[in-house]
């Protein structure tokens, strides 16, 4: 909330690099005068403390709300399209409009409400940082789960990010349904394959 008492959402999204999976955004109302510690950016806090983070922000936020975008909408819109719409879908989840919504990055979504967008804001801003966790662990155990369905790319291990081992994988085994088609690696590989998609 600010000073005044009216609440303050903080928005921000996980996966916008990787080549395969959903995008996802999260959205955060925290409580005045119960900080909660450690908050920071997700991609600066290891995996444990992220995963001890999650339970707490869940439980002290006044509002919490996770949504994603899939990876047919990213391939149609685009992945900076399909990431403002998984914030819009963020915020509206909330069930409440925010006096204002904190948003990280320089791109507004379009919510209708008041917004700012802050470039670092997870780093200067408890709401989004708060944000950032929720998005990056629950794209993290997405990722998790389509690896049981596809254990021959490793998702497990790189969430769908264009490391080595995954672009090795992808050149070995085509692309599977969870592939972003729309993105070069992808497409090259598309281009040398025969038969569909897995």
């Amino acid at each position: 909330m600010d000073s005044a008492g009216a609440m303050v959402a903080g928005v921000d999204e996980a996966g916008r690099g990787p080549l395969a999976g959903p995008v996802v955004a999260a959205a955060v109302i925290l409580p005045r005068g119960r900080p909660i510690d450690g908050l920071d950016d997700s991609k600066r806090l290891s995996p444990l403390r992220r995963r001890r983070l999650e339970p707490v922000i869940k439980e002290r936020a006044l509002r919490w709300h996770v949504a994603f975008a899939t990876v047919a909408e990213i391939d149609r819109l685009n992945i900076l399209k399909a990431s403002l719409l998984a914030m819009r879908r963020a915020v509206e989840g909330l069930g409440v409009p925010p006096a204002l919504v904190l948003v990280d990055g320089n791109r507004d979504p379009g919510l209708g409400l008041p917004t700012r967008m802050v470039v670092g804001g997870d780093r200067l801003h408890a709401e989004i940082s708060a944000a950032s966790i929720l998005a990056k662990e629950c794209r993290d155990r997405m990722m998790r789960r389509l690896a049981g369905d596809h254990p021959e790319y490793g998702f497990e291990r790189h969430k769908g990010y264009p490391t080595r081992a995954h672009l090795d994988a992808l050149e070995r085994h085509g692309p599977c349904a969870h592939h972003r088609r729309s993105f070069s690696p992808v497409q090259r590989v598309l281009g040398s394959v025969v038969g569909g998609p897995r």
